[in-house]
């Protein structure tokens, strides 16, 4: 879990992988997944991906808690489609903040995930707006640029003075990895390695960032350039290019109004949950 709680966080991202196991699980021709299956997670956290980025608050951030129910349609020569309920956490405080109901349709001629995601939320909305503006406010009185390396570090630590720079990269890297996902690959953002902070004329925040992807269940290492431009109540931006340890190239960039519905294509009723 990439979550930004100090003294866990280097170990979990260590162990999660290999909890997981190293090979393909592939799904079933149709019906219902184990709650705990790899599969489940991955396309609940793929829905999660979309939902931070498209969301684009650094206070509004979520984790997988528990994925509640799951299952899989097979469409022949589409693709396959899962139908997930899971619990969420903010998080910053590790607490509930709701319950998601969420399509995840991988589509075989189509390069990212598309996601159908709705879900309640137990934090008042109206703080979570004045927290974004504290947030921007803070950032735009920096006087001195954020600069920093190692977020978090070897012990997974992060400095009070660069939980805002982590925050935004969570979220944009929550675009990268929701566009990188497949259905038998999956993404964590394992560390920030160094960030700056651009000083901008206009009312926005921009960060550049390299940070480390963690490939599931590969175990490989992507390193990826990352530039996050974000204003409250707008649009996360987002552009990127990776590499990987192969030296397998890709870029990317997102505006922040990606439609990732499957809307009007194989609209399922809700009893499919």
């Amino acid at each position: 879990m990439q979550r930004r709680s100090a003294a866990r966080l280097g170990p979990l991202l260590l162990l999660l992988p290999l909890a997981w196991g190293a090979g393909p699980e592939p799904p079933r021709a149709g019906g219902e997944l184990q709650v705990s299956s790899r599969l489940a997670g991955q396309a609940a956290r793929v829905a999660l991906h979309y939902l931070n980025y498209r969301q684009g608050s650094p206070s509004a951030l979520r984790a997988l808690g528990q994925v509640r129910k799951a299952t899989v349609k097979t469409i022949p020569g589409i693709g396959h489609k899962y139908y997930l309920q899971f619990t969420t956490e903010d998080y910053k405080s590790s607490q509930n903040v709701g319950t998601c109901l969420a399509t995840v349709f991988y589509l075989k001629r189509k390069p990212r995930p598309a996601v159908n995601i709705n879900c309640t939320y137990t934090k008042d909305q109206k703080q979570t707006r004045e927290d974004d503006y504290n947030f921007y406010k803070k950032l735009r009185q920096q006087t001195k640029p954020i600069t920093g390396n190692d977020i978090p570090d070897s012990y997974g630590h992060i400095e009070s003075a660069l939980e805002p720079a982590w925050a935004l990269a969570v979220a944009g890297s929550s675009y990268l990895m929701w566009e990188k996902s497949t259905e038998n690959l999956s993404y964590f953002m394992a560390q920030v390695k160094n960030v700056k902070q651009w000083i901008t004329k206009d009312d926005s925040i921009d960060f550049d960032y390299l940070v480390m992807l963690h490939e599931i269940p590969t175990q490989e290492m992507i390193s990826c350039h990352l530039r996050v431009i974000w204003t409250p109540g707008h649009p996360l931006k987002v552009k990127y290019f990776c590499l990987s340890e192969n030296q397998r190239s890709e870029s990317g960039e997102g505006s922040g109004t990606e439609s990732g519905s499957t809307n009007g294509i194989f609209n399922e009723e809700e009893a499919n949950f």
